[in-house]
């Protein structure tokens, strides 16, 4: 058990599982917030939040939440974002963490203490402040920041509305009755270019450099979870060939949710990898219904009106970017900044978190991913709990050397990790993922089951009564059909679990 006092910078998702977890461990925990409530991205009210008022999840809320904690009764299936802040307010209270709040706090820089440990210095109310820690968790999150890109004329655009970045998208209101321009083709720009399309606007037009597949949230009834993110998927990322991997992304696209040009969007490129996925559930819809003008990228802007690549022009009153965030860590002293060769879209570290000439500072949830962030960063913040508090082994400097130069040749941070893929990862770094619970009705159910938190806290430590019972709840009620009928015949049951003939 540990005494040491830890500072974590962020009081997200990420920095509250930290906190529980670490205090569990007897730490001794200071959770540094710069705005004035936690919550992180959830708290739109936060200068840090990309999140809109009408904005709903779009993942499923049992693989948005804490291993601890349900949403409340009557929530749906994608709840409102002010519906997962009432979530994290919940776990909060239920593990007794208000205490550790330092809010309307900004860090301005960490660095090494010559002595050991870390020193902090932090501003609140115009008033700068300097203290020790023993330990250090970052887990002030990976967007916040907005990536621009460099298009001629851009800064002079004259259209009513002006340019704005999707993290500043706050206001839908304010586009009624306009012509909009939406940059990118991530999640963020499908969906406001959706959100818009379904209001009376004039013109809804979506740039973007390539096509993605694009992934609904449910198919006939099941949420794309069962479907996309297993546990069997999350251990195929670690084990199979990435072409088969890729080859078979592409046919359950194409089968599920169908060619983007079938609805009238730009072909995807033929190689899934260069392709790209994203989601969004209405986006190819409002593509058929010819409520999204898709175009190629921008060349120009020359006042109001904009140039694509492809020759042809429109005249727009606004333009909102979504293409994406920079890695944002300024508060981190120089040393530390090119010990672990921090850039704009990338950071030296082993398991996404340790890096060996850094003992006692850890990185969370610095990944870009596809998929819920939620059940990933709670087993991020059990591995550093663990790690720190004695629970497993700590990883020798030569398994840290190990694995920042495997970070360095894989490439951790070039693109999108999976979802399913790194909650497995982290949770068999502390011995928490199922791998053989001597059951093998419910071993399959597991592998097929969509990666929830309770997942992980069936076997290891931290185990959670019941999480095994509801796995199996879970299963027969969202799988997939297909598999359900499989596994229930095999056992002598109904696609829904009860005995045959019971």
């Amino acid at each position: 058990m540990g005494t040491d006092t830890v500072a974590i910078i962020g009081a997200g998702i990420a920095g509250i599982a930290c906190g529980r977890y670490l205090k569990d461990q007897g730490f001794d925990c200071t959770i540094i917030e710069s705005h004035s409530n936690l919550g992180g991205q959830w708290e739109r009210t936060n200068t840090n939040s990309g999140v809109w008022p009408r904005m709903r999840i779009n993942t499923a809320r049992f693989a948005t939440r804490y291993s601890d904690i349900e949403f409340a009764e009557g929530v749906p299936m994608f709840p409102r974002n002010g519906e997962v802040l009432d979530m994290i307010n919940a776990y909060v209270d239920k593990f007794d963490l208000r205490g550790l709040f330092e809010f309307e706090t900004m860090v301005k820089l960490v660095e090494k203490d010559d002595g050991g440990g870390y020193v902090i210095t932090t501003e609140r109310h115009g008033e700068t402040n300097t203290r020790h820690f023993d330990r250090v968790v970052v887990a002030s999150g990976r967007f916040n920041k907005p990536d621009i890109p460099k298009i001629d004329g851009l800064d002079d655009f004259t259209g009513d509305c002006g340019v704005i970045h999707a993290f500043r998208y706050k206001k839908p209101e304010t586009y009624l009755g306009k012509r909009i321009l939406v940059l990118g083709g991530s999640i963020s720009s499908l969906e406001i270019a959706s959100d818009m399309a379904m209001m009376p606007t004039e013109r809804v037009y979506l740039a973007q450099r390539r096509q993605r597949y694009v992934m609904p949230k449910m198919f006939a009834g099941v949420p794309l979870e069962y479907y996309a993110f297993t546990r069997a998927g999350g251990l195929a990322f670690r084990e199979e060939d990435p072409e088969v991997l890729l080859a078979g992304a592409k046919e359950f696209l194409e089968t599920m949710g169908g060619n983007p040009a079938r609805y009238g969007a730009p072909a995807p490129h033929e190689d899934m990898a260069k392709a790209g996925i994203t989601g969004s559930q209405h986006y190819l819809n409002l593509m058929a219904e010819d409520r999204i003008d898709a175009r190629p990228w921008v060349q120009s802007v020359s006042g109001n009106t904009v140039t694509f690549t492809d020759g042809t022009k429109v005249d727009v009153d606004a333009i909102i970017i979504g293409t994406g965030f920079d890695l944002n860590l300024p508060y981190l002293s120089d040393g530390i900044a090119r010990t672990v060769n921090l850039t704009r879209k990338s950071i030296d570290l082993s398991e996404f978190t340790f890096h060996p000439d850094l003992e006692n500072l850890a990185f969370i949830g610095m990944y870009a991913q596809l998929g819920p962030y939620p059940v990933v960063l709670e087993q991020q913040a059990r591995y550093i709990a663990y790690t720190w508090g004695g629970v497993i082994p700590a990883p020798s400097r030569e398994a840290l050397q190990a694995g920042v130069a495997e970070c360095v040749e894989k490439g951790h941070h070039s693109d999108y990790r999976q979802q399913h893929e790194m909650a497995v990862h982290f949770a068999k770094l502390f011995g928490g993922d199922p791998a053989d619970v001597g059951d093998a009705e419910l071993q399959e159910i597991i592998d097929n089951s969509a990666v929830v938190g309770e997942m992980f806290r069936i076997t290891g430590p931290d185990a959670l009564p019941g999480a095994a019972d509801y796995m199996r709840s879970m299963f027969w009620k969202h799988g997939v059909p297909e598999i359900r009928a499989e596994i229930g015949a095999r056992y002598g049951k109904t696609a829904t679990g009860e005995p045959i003939g019971g």
